[in-house]
C-alpha cells in the first residue's frame, strides 16, 4: 500500500489536533486461542471470529491457534477448516472494510509486522499465522512430546524485538501457551525465562482446558499450573462475568444480530446461529480495544471485557486477576450491561462497510488539545477546582456529538461526585480532603447522532495528593 497516502490520510481525519493521532499508533498485539469447529458443536467461536475479522485493523493478529476445548480433546484436525472459512471470507469483504481507512493496497506478507492502527492486513497474512497448536487439555501432556506449530509461534513471537505486550486470548485452553512455557523453562535461563513470561498478558474466558464434565476439576488443568507457578510474573486474567453476559445478552437480542451481522457481506454469510450462548469469547479481545476507554495492562479499569482486580481464583488456591466474587462481580456485571448496546452496535457498523464498503466512523475525542487513546494522568490537590473540556472532540463525518462524564465505581469505595452537568462538553469539580490519597477515574464519553450512534471515549486518572 501507499503508507504515505494513508499516513496522510489518518491525520486529515484527526485535522486541528495537536497530539499525535491515533491512527500513527501501533495497534495492540494479540494471539487467539481457539476451539474453532462445526456450527453445531462450537458457533460461538466461528461468531467471535467473524467479529474479530471485522476489526482487524483494531489489533495486530499475530496468530490464531486451534486448540482443545470444552467440546473437544482431543481437537480433530479438521475442524480448522471452520477457520480457514472466516479468513476466506474476510478476504471477499477486506476491500469494502479498507475504505473505512482509505486503504488501497496491502503491505507485502513478509512486511506487515509493526502494524498501525487503521491498516487491514491481508488474508495471506493471516493465513500465515493460523496454525495448529496442542490437541489434548490438561497438565498432564505438557512435556517433549507436546510441541506444535502453535507453541513454537508463541516463542518466535516473544522473541522479536518488538516493546509491545502480546495478549493470548483464551477463547478454548491454554494448554498451547502453558506448552511454550514449559520449553523456555526447560531451554533458557532462569532470566530468560522471567523476561519471556513478563512478555506475555492472558485473558482466558473461563478454564476450557479439559472437557466440559470436568470443568471443576481445577488441577487438571495447565491453567493451574500457571497460576500456582508463574502468577508473579505473568499477568493472567480470569474472567467469571463479561463471557456469561457476552452469552445471556446476545442470545435475548439475538434478533438484532440476525437482522445486522448475518447475511451482511461473506462475513456475514459464515456467522452461525448460536447453540450455547452468543459470542462468550468476545469478551476477551474487548479487553484490549483501543477505543480510549482503558488501559488493558491495568485490569482496574473497566472496559468492554469487564473489569478485575488481582486475588484468590474460583480455584481457592491461586491468584489471578478475576472478577468472580462480590462486590467486584455486581460492578463487572453492571457497566458489561452499560456497555453492551454500545459494543452491538459498533459491531453493526462495521458488518455495514463489509458489505457496502460505507457506513458511519466513529468519533475522535479529544481533552484540551490531546487526543491519541492512552489515559490522560492528572495530580491535583484537594480544594482545587479540575476543569475538564472535550469541546474540541469531532466526527470524522461531521456528525452531531453528544457527550456524558462519569466517574468509574470501584469496590469498597463511594462514587466520589455527582457532577453538575455530565452531558455538557466541559466539566469541572473540586476533590475535597476525605479525597486526598486516592485516585479518581473519569470517563469521557462521546456519541455521534449518525447511523448506530457510534461511541468513543477518553480516561482521565486524577491522583489527589
Amino acid at each position: 500500500m501507499n503508507i504515505r497516502l494513508f499516513l496522510l490520510a489518518a491525520l486529515a481525519l484527526c485535522a486541528g489536533c495537536s497530539a499525535v493521532p491515533e491512527e500513527a499508533a501501533l495497534k495492540p498485539r494479540i494471539l487467539v486461542l481457539t476451539d474453532i469447529g462445526p456450527a453445531d458443536v462450537e458457533p460461538d467461536d466461528n461468531e467471535s471470529a467473524v467479529r474479530l475479522m471485522a476489526y482487524a485493523d483494531r489489533f495486530e493478529i499475530e496468530g490464531i491457534v486451534t486448540t482443545i476445548g470444552w467440546n473437544c480433546d482431543p481437537y480433530p484436525p479438521e475442524w480448522k477448516e471452520y477457520l480457514d472459512r472466516v479468513i476466506d471470507a474476510y478476504e471477499q469483504d477486506v476491500p469494502n472494510l479498507m475504505k473505512r481507512s482509505a486503504q488501497t493496497d496491502f503491505l507485502p506478507t513478509e512486511q506487515e509486522e509493526q502494524q498501525r492502527l487503521g491498516y487491514w492486513p491481508s488474508a495471506d497474512y493471516l493465513r500465515s499465522r493460523a496454525v495448529y497448536g496442542s490437541p489434548r487439555a490438561g497438565i498432564g501432556v505438557i512435556g517433549p512430546d507436546n510441541d506444535t506449530a502453535g507453541s513454537e509461534l508463541i516463542i518466535r513471537l516473544a522473541d522479536e524485538p518488538d516493546p509491545r505486550p502480546i495478549w493470548v486470548c483464551v477463547w478454548g485452553g491454554g494448554n498451547t501457551f502453558a506448552q511454550a512455557v514449559w520449553k523456555v523453562q526447560q531451554t533458557r535461563s532462569p532470566e530468560e525465562l522471567d523476561a519471556f513470561l513478563r512478555k506475555f498478558r492472558l485473558y482466558t474466558i473461563t478454564d476450557q482446558d479439559m472437557v466440559y464434565a470436568m470443568r471443576m476439576d481445577r488441577a487438571y488443568s495447565s491453567h493451574m499450573w500457571l497460576r500456582r507457578e508463574f502468577s508473579d510474573r505473568l499477568m493472567l486474567v480470569w474472567d467469571e462475568s463479561a463471557w456469561l453476559n457476552q452469552n445471556a445478552l446476545g442470545v435475548a437480542g439475538w434478533e438484532d444480530y440476525a437482522a445486522q451481522i448475518q447475511g451482511h457481506g461473506a462475513l456475514g454469510g459464515v456467522y452461525p446461529h448460536y447453540l450455547w450462548g452468543v459470542e462468550g469469547d468476545t469478551p476477551s479481545f474487548l479487553h484490549v480495544m483501543p477505543n480510549g476507554l482503558n488501559d488493558p495492562d491495568d485490569p482496574t479499569q473497566v472496559g468492554w471485557g469487564g473489569v478485575h482486580r488481582f486475588g484468590i481464583s474460583p480455584d481457592g488456591e491461586t491468584s489471578a486477576w478475576t472478577n468472580w466474587e462480590q462486590p467486584l462481580k455486581g460492578i463487572s456485571d453492571r457497566y458489561e450491561k452499560q456497555f453492551y448496546p454500545d459494543e452491538f452496535r459498533d459491531f453493526a457498523a462495521r458488518m455495514q462497510w463489509a458489505a457496502e464498503g460505507e457506513g458511519n466512523h466513529n468519533p475522535v475525542v479529544l481533552i484540551g488539545r490531546q487526543g491519541g487513546l492512552a489515559p490522560i494522568e492528572v495530580n491535583a490537590r484537594p480544594g482545587q477546582t479540575l476543569r475538564f473540556d472535550a469541546s474540541r472532540s469531532f466526527d470524522p463525518d461531521g456528525d452531531s456529538l453528544r457527550f456524558a462524564w462519569w466517574f468509574q465505581e470501584f469496590p469498597d469505595d463511594e462514587m466520589p461526585f455527582t457532577l453538575e452537568d455530565p452531558a455538557s462538553p466541559v466539566v469541572s469539580f473540586q476533590p475535597g480532603p476525605d479525597l486526598s490519597g486516592k485516585k479518581l477515574h473519569l470517563i469521557c464519553e462521546v456519541h455521534d447522532d449518525g447511523p448506530y450512534r457510534l461511541p468513543a471515549y477518553r480516561r482521565v486518572v486524577i491522583s489527589v495528593k
